[in-house]
């Protein structure tokens, strides 16, 4: 396995160019409002240990930007690019915010995000994976328990764009749909609603 260069976090908080990098993609983060620029800020100021207010302030900004756009998608019937840096960036944010909730147990929400997700994304393997995620919040699945014995992540490639999104299961991702479904038909019919409102 390859060895990743040791980042030494002291010298990078007062190496000038950093700092500089680190000012200049705020302000680009702020001007164009970009969430892919708001995770790279993100990650910048993490790695060194910005303070957590900071962070919370780019995450916010993160979840807010990001659920702007999914309400103008969804009035406009647009969907998410998945070859598209800032569209991957938001779809991203939505999902980590719907694992969040899952991971509070709260189910009702968490289902919710996953079936826009399922709606808005225009990737048929990442819809399909959303439907499995929803399904399984339906059937009464524990966060713990989706990850535990629905989820396969030995498989995931880290150089694909779309690793954030759990899309790796245990069962292949149809046998999983046809197990689910009653719930994948109860989420398609919770998603004619969406339909009907074009």
């Amino acid at each position: 396995m390859e060895q990743t260069p040791e980042i030494h976090v002291e010298e990078l908080k007062k190496d000038p160019e950093f700092l500089a990098n680190i000012r200049r993609l705020e302000e680009e983060c702020k001007e164009e409002q970009s969430i892919a620029k708001g995770y790279q800020l993100l990650d910048a100021q993490l790695i060194i240990e910005a303070p957590e207010d900071e962070i919370n302030e780019i995450f916010t900004f993160i979840v807010n930007a990001a659920f702007d756009r999914l309400a103008e998608n969804l009035t406009s019937s647009k969907s998410f690019d998945m070859q598209d840096t800032e569209d991957i960036a938001t779809a991203r944010a939505i999902y980590e915010h719907a694992i969040q909730r899952y991971s509070e147990n709260d189910k009702k929400g968490a289902k919710e995000i996953f079936l826009v997700l399922n709606y808005t994304v225009a990737h048929d393997d990442l819809k399909d994976a959303m439907m499995v995620h929803a399904a399984a919040v339906m059937a009464g699945h524990s966060f713990e328990d989706f990850i535990e014995n629905l989820v396969d992540v030995s498989s995931v490639d880290e150089n694909d764009p779309l690793a954030f999104f759990i899309q790796t299961f245990t069962q292949p991702t149809d046998i999983l749909l046809n197990m689910f479904a009653k719930q994948v038909k109860e989420g398609k019919e919770e998603l004619r609603v969406l339909d009907e409102s074009k």
